[in-house]
């Protein structure tokens, strides 16, 4: 992936934190901690990756779809984009 290493950083520690919630979110569960804990602290894990894929997404378009419009192949990564929306939107 050709993409700014600032924005990756930014990707790999979003999901690191995410890593560090779920492991506390087995602990929970293993602890037997009230179910409603454990759901809200799922649904911050939820907003973790939806944050980290937004970054990757945004690295996409400024790069690889940026460079495949300029080569004259852009349809096919538009495509890929409308698909990863598409599968968004449906969750």
């Amino acid at each position: 992936m050709n993409c700014n290493s600032c924005e990756t950083k930014q990707a790999v520690n979003t999901l690191k934190v995410a890593k560090g919630q779920i492991e506390g979110i087995i602990n929970m569960i293993n602890d037997e901690r009230y179910c409603i804990d454990v759901s809200k602290q799922m649904l911050s894990v939820i907003g973790l990756l939806k944050k980290a894929n937004s970054i990757i997404l945004k690295q996409h378009l400024a790069t690889c779809v940026k460079d495949a419009i300029v080569e004259g192949h852009g349809n096919e990564k538009i495509e890929e984009i409308i698909m990863i929306l598409d599968t968004y939107m449906e969750k």
